[in-house]
């Protein structure tokens, strides 16, 4: 049985993919940003395909646990097709970032901004073809505009809160699966981490835009307004949990860590 990773050798796991991330070309970006958006797509649909079908035989609340146990499948494609979402850039570039090189730095304005925007058009993509008539069975339009307007009907503090640690949560699954050789125990933790993001609702930045997207193509009660200001608000939340709650947290943990070992 291998041994659990230290806090150092993770930190010193993540620091060379992020290196490796900020040296990429943009064509390199886009496509994993693209990837990991029908990645999430398909983790709601098959969150929406659970809960319709069970909903019936166990009610509500039952089938949403297991919906949320079925959207783990997105984040188990996400981290075994190697696709990129915005909030799993968090970290890890900022482990690669040299401060005193401009092309890290540009490369990171390069990952921040390429990442969200082609992780949702990537999604939508997928959207607009699933939301074509008749191709989900019978019910799942409905379970998908009654989680959509489930978000909408949060007030602002709430949305915020919950991207807040939406984003933590996030990071700090980067960080547990970044740390890991063994794909059994990645496909684990992100199975787990996409099972409670989707049973709290937590407002994800690109998990909840597609959701509204979806619902938005099936009648929900809200236009494209809502949804490109919940995109910045949840941005913003996801980026203070993200970066503020995890990211400071461990690198300074693993940076730590490295300085002990060092002067042992």
């Amino acid at each position: 049985m291998s041994e659990i990773p230290q806090p150092e050798d993770i930190y010193r796991q993540t620091k060379e993919e992020g290196e490796r991330r900020l040296r990429r070309p943009v064509l390199e970006m886009i496509s994993t940003a693209l990837a990991a958006g029908f990645d999430i797509v398909a983790g709601i649909v098959a969150f929406a395909l659970v809960a319709t079908q069970l909903e019936p035989l166990m009610g509500k609340n039952p089938a949403h646990v297991f919906g949320a146990l079925a959207f783990g499948i997105g984040f188990v494609f996400l981290v075994v097709g190697r696709g990129e979402l915005f909030t799993e850039n968090f970290l890890v570039p900022i482990a690669g970032l040299d401060h005193r090189r401009r092309s890290s730095w540009a490369g990171l304005a390069k990952l921040w901004t390429t990442s969200p925007l082609f992780n949702v058009l990537g999604g939508t993509i997928i959207v607009l073809i699933l939301s074509a008539h008749q191709v989900l069975p019978s019910g799942t339009a409905g379970t998908l505009q009654e989680n959509a307007d489930r978000i909408h009907s949060l007030g602002t503090t709430t949305l915020f809160v919950s991207a807040i640690f939406a984003g933590a949560l996030m990071t700090a699954m980067t960080w547990f699966v970044e740390g890991q050789e063994s794909m059994l125990v990645r496909v684990v933790v992100a199975w787990i981490a996409g099972a409670v993001l989707l049973l709290g609702g937590f407002n994800h930045v690109i998990v909840a835009t597609l959701e509204l997207i979806f619902g938005y193509r099936f009648g929900a009660h809200f236009g494209w307004t809502f949804i490109l200001g919940n995109f910045l608000l949840a941005a913003a939340g996801n980026m203070l949990g993200g970066l503020g709650l995890v990211t400071l947290n461990r690198l300074t943990q693993g940076k730590q860590g490295e300085r002990n070992n060092a002067s042992a």
